[in-house]
């Protein structure tokens, strides 16, 4: 306890990034790994561990910006790079009714914060500053940072 997020999604990261590069024979091949973090109130929520847990959380979202921190962790024979990207999110208010029929689609059963934004979660989003792709967990203008570091072309012809 007491790591910092940002801290702590970097290290998720960089640790699924090495444990599969980890298993991996033959050539040398980049792996990535990412982790996402919803922070609020100096607290960061996971995913949601039953109905009532996504439910509260949703509620907490309600009507107020919030940070997400997306890591994205590069590993490749001995060698490990990784990129944060931070992100505001701000949901207009939500009723306990729209927070209980996104419960039921089942989207937000497994993601951080309780929500998807590029499902149906969009129509709560009042705005965003930031990563698109960050908030959607594989922030990719850092993804590509780290793939070029790693002479792995980002634009084929």
């Amino acid at each position: 306890m007491g790591e910092p997020v940002d801290r702590c999604v970097q290290r998720l990261a960089e640790q699924k990034a090495l444990q599969v590069c980890g298993r991996l024979r033959g050539p040398g091949l980049p792996v990535l790994g990412a982790d996402t973090a919803v922070v609020i109130d100096d607290a960061m929520l996971g995913k949601p561990r039953d109905r009532r847990d996504g439910l509260e959380m949703l509620a907490r979202l309600s009507g107020r910006e919030h940070e997400v921190i997306c890591a994205v962790a590069l590993a490749q024979r001995g060698t490990l790079a990784s990129r944060l990207s931070r992100s505001i999110v701000r949901f207009r208010p939500l009723s306990p009714q729209e927070c209980e029929a996104y419960w039921d689609s089942g989207e937000p059963l497994d993601k951080a914060g309780g929500y998807a934004i590029q499902g149906r979660a969009a129509v709560f989003i009042e705005s965003l500053r930031g990563s698109y792709s960050g908030v959607m967990g594989l922030p990719l203008f850092e993804t590509a940072a780290l793939l070029r570091a790693a002479g792995v072309p980002v634009w084929q012809a």
